[in-house]
C-alpha cells in the first residue's frame, strides 16, 4: 500500500536520483533547472525550515517520488512554492503525483498560505495537465527568486478556505 510521509535523511540519495533521472528522460538536465540545484542532494536538510515540508511516496519500502512546499525567497508572504515534484518513470500513471500534490496542498493550507506557485516546462506536459485539473492557472511571468531560469511555465493555485 502506498503511503505519503515526510522525507527522512536516508531518502536524500534516492530522491536526488529520481529527480535527475526524470529530468534526463525529458532532456531537461540543463542549467536553470532543479537538476543543478545544490539542495537536490540534501532535500531533507533543505526542508528543515518553518512552514516547509518535503513528502515522499513510498510503497513496500520503495520510494516512488516526492514533492515539496517551500517558502521561496521573493514570493509574497501568503504564497508558497510547490517544488521538486518528481515521480520515477516506473510509477507514473498510477496517481502517485496526484496524491503527493494533494498532500502538499493540504500542508500549505494548514500553514495558512493563500496561494501555491509553481514553475515547470512544456516538456512536462502530463504534469502541466495534472496541475490544471487541480486548479492551477497560468501566469504571464515568474514570481519570486527561484533561480530556475529555464522554466517557461508559471502557475498559481488559490487555496480556498474550507468553511
Amino acid at each position: 500500500m502506498m503511503k505519503i510521509r515526510l522525507i527522512a535523511p536516508s531518502d536524500n540519495v534516492l530522491m536526488a536520483a529520481i529527480l535527475r533521472r526524470s529530468l534526463e528522460e525529458f532532456g531537461l538536465n540543463i542549467p536553470g533547472t532543479a537538476y543543478f540545484d545544490e539542495s537536490t542532494d540534501r532535500l531533507f536538510e533543505s526542508f528543515q525550515k518553518e512552514r516547509a515540508a518535503y513528502f515522499v511516496a513510498e510503497e513496500n519500502g520503495v520510494i516512488l517520488g516526492g514533492a515539496g512546499i517551500y517558502p521561496t525567497e521573493g514570493l509574497p508572504d501568503d504564497t508558497v512554492e510547490l517544488v521538486k515534484m518528481y515521480v520515477s518513470s516506473a510509477h507514473r500513471g498510477r496517481g502517485v503525483g496526484k496524491k503527493l500534490l494533494l498532500k502538499a496542498i493540504e500542508f500549505a493550507k494548514s500553514c495558512g498560505y493563500q496561494n501555491i506557485y509553481l514553475e515547470t516546462m512544456p516538456e512536462l506536459s502530463a504534469a502541466v495537465s495534472a496541475y490544471i485539473k487541480l486548479g492551477f492557472t497560468s501566469l504571464d511571468k515568474p514570481l519570486g527568486n527561484t533561480g530556475h531560469f529555464s522554466c517557461t511555465i508559471w502557475m498559481l493555485k488559490e487555496l480556498k478556505r474550507d468553511v
